[in-house]
This record gives structure tokens, C-alpha cells and sequence, in this order.
């Protein structure tokens, strides 16, 4: 497929948390990368959601295999996590998403359901792109970018609808 008609396709990406816990395995492995019990253990937690999890609901569900799990544990596995690219973090909801693309370096946008919380990571280059070049056309130095862009999915508009 051509570059440019990569750079404009748009991606659902369907849940499957068991594929995406085997993709950071594998990049750690490839990366020389240590993928402790714990930060696994904590990747397989967020995988298993359907939707962002916040920190301490990570630490409520590790308290209940390891009653020594404290904050400062889990907020190091989600550093590590973080750190190579394997999570999102939301800021605007302070919780955090399995990347869909854990092997590649990028920043995408998501969409943020204020009804059922849900988050839809937007893989589509030219967002990205776009907020560089703007950057860069001013002389500013970009680090990091994160999009959230809050609003209602379709299925709770859907069931916000009268019939």
C-alpha cells in the first residue's frame, strides 16, 4: 500500500487483551527490556478492561493477590509501562488505556465517552502531523502531545435517543 494511502487509513481496533499482553512481551524481549511479574501483572490488568483504569483500582485488584501491593508499586510498573510506550495515559480522566500499537513510537488522539467513559485511541497520522507542523511554524519546540477530545459515543447517543 502506498505511503500516503497508510497515512490516511483509519483503524478499529478490536479488544483482545491475551494478543496485546504477547505484543509487549515480545517488545520487551526484543528491546532488552524486564517485564517483571508485577508490571505484567499490572499490563494484564489494564488489557482486561474494556475501558481506561485508574491507578488505584489497579492497586485495589493487586491488593487482593498481594496484600503488600502499595501505591508507590503500581505508580513504578506504570512508569516502566508509560516510559516505552506500552500505555496511554488520560489526563483529562487520569487513567490509563492499552496502546494498540505497542512496537511503534507515536501519538494519536482519543475520543472520550463523558457517558460510559469509554476511550477510542485514534490512529490516523495526520493529526499528529498537523499539530507538529503548527509547532513548528511557530518556533515551538513540541515534547509530547496528548489529544483528548471529550464527548458521547454513538451507542449512548444511540440509547440517549427516545424510540
Amino acid at each position: 500500500m502506498p505511503q500516503a494511502a497508510r497515512q490516511h487509513e483509519h483503524h478499529d481496533h478490536c479488544h483482545d487483551a491475551a494478543a496485546f499482553v504477547g505484543a509487549v512481551a515480545s517488545a520487551c524481549e526484543s528491546r532488552g527490556l524486564r517485564l517483571t511479574p508485577l508490571r505484567l501483572r499490572v499490563l494484564e490488568l489494564i488489557a482486561a478492561e474494556e475501558k481506561p483504569v485508574k491507578a488505584y483500582d489497579l492497586l485495589d485488584r493487586l491488593k487482593d493477590e498481594h496484600s503488600g501491593a502499595a501505591p508507590p508499586t503500581v505508580y513504578r510498573a506504570l512508569d516502566f509501562l508509560l516510559e516505552h510506550r506500552f500505555i496511554h495515559k488520560l489526563e483529562s480522566i487520569n487513567a490509563f488505556v492499552g496502546c494498540h500499537h505497542p512496537n511503534e513510537a507515536h501519538q494519536v488522539p482519543f475520543l472520550i465517552c463523558d457517558v460510559c467513559s469509554s476511550a477510542v485511541e485514534i490512529c490516523d497520522e495526520r493529526v499528529s502531523h498537523l499539530l507538529n507542523e503548527q509547532a513548528r511554524e511557530r518556533g515551538f519546540g513540541a515534547r509530547a502531545q496528548t489529544l483528548e477530545v471529550h464527548g458521547v459515543c454513538a451507542e449512548c447517543r444511540a440509547a440517549a435517543k427516545p424510540d
